[in-house]
């Protein structure tokens, strides 16, 4: 079990930056997650597809809110999948926490886990495919590994996390990590060869840990008390009413650079849809009576 790859899908955000465009015929707001675009299946069974060629579904946790139980339950039922609820939204940080120790739990320590956020489109999944393998062979040679997708920028948004290279190899060391840099500061680092974070992470459970423990030591603490004393949903409960939010890029990874690399990612036609700039485009596309792409097939037929 240790040696087996798992796979957590990040789907606990609330989309308020793009609620108005993620509405049913009611009126009421959908988590974009779980928003159907012109009748397709959500992105969050994008992203499930994605993780089962990766793991089997006994090894795929799905971060998810509490606040969004009537999606999830709806969205999941058919899908032999283990959850991991969160209270509330508290930052990615804390759904990476949270599912890095469920994992462990399950007798992962050693395990390498692939972070797959539940708001991405990819237009060639196989790319990313392959790339995903590549940086998880690398996190199997290097237990200490932390692994960041970079993709090649094709616009300066400065909504992205950018990334410096210490080489233009196909993995490198990550020399500077900046969250939502200036324009002036994207740049300077595109002289250097800078690479958007894809916020897609590999890396053994215990390297993650070790992140945490260098950069958020109290919250790592508290979880780790919440899950040994007191594992029940009360508990859990408590620990998010006093939780700080955290944002894993801002809080944990952009402190951290000297311990990231970076696996650059051939041109997949990717995107985060997590802003409605983004997100509108594409909302027009989809809804073209010609639109048809393989990431919005059902998992059944892509996996």
């Amino acid at each position: 079990m240790t040696g087996r790859t798992w796979v957590v899908v990040l789907a606990g955000g609330d989309g308020q930056r793009v609620s108005a465009l993620t509405r049913d015929d009611d009126g009421q707001v959908v988590p974009k997650q779980y928003f159907s675009f012109g009748g397709r299946t959500p992105m969050l069974r994008w992203a499930l597809t994605r993780a089962q060629r990766i793991a089997p579904a006994l090894r795929v946790l799905v971060v998810v809110n509490e606040h969004h139980r009537v999606f999830w339950e709806r969205e999941l039922a058919d899908i032999p999948l283990s959850l991991v609820v969160q209270p509330s939204n508290r930052g990615t940080a804390a759904g990476v926490l949270l599912a890095l120790l469920e994992v462990q739990a399950c007798g992962g320590a050693a395990a390498p886990v692939v972070f797959l956020p539940a708001d991405h489109y990819v237009a060639d999944e196989d790319v990313l495919h392959h790339a995903l393998l590549t940086a998880l062979r690398a996190a199997r040679r290097h237990g200490q590994l932390a692994l960041l997708l970079g993709m090649n920028p094709t616009e300066i948004d400065q909504e992205y996390g950018w990334i410096l290279p210490a080489t233009g190899h196909r993995i490198a060391r990550v020399c500077q990590f900046v969250e939502k840099p200036s324009v002036n500061t994207i740049g300077q680092m595109l002289l250097g060869g800078a690479l958007i974070n894809s916020f897609i992470l590999v890396a053994r459970t215990q390297a993650l840990l070790d992140l945490f423990e260098q950069t958020l030591p109290e919250v790592l603490h508290a979880f780790r008390c919440c899950v040994s004393e007191s594992p029940a949903n009360g508990g859990v409960q408590h620990l998010y009413e006093g939780l700080p939010y955290a944002d894993l890029s801002r809080d944990v990874l952009a402190r951290t650079p000297h311990l990231l690399s970076v696996v650059r990612v051939p041109p997949c036609g990717w995107s985060d849809l997590g802003t409605p700039e983004r997100l509108q485009p594409f909302l027009a596309e989809a809804s073209s009576p010609h639109a048809s792409s393989p990431a919005m097939a059902h998992p059944a037929a892509a996996a």
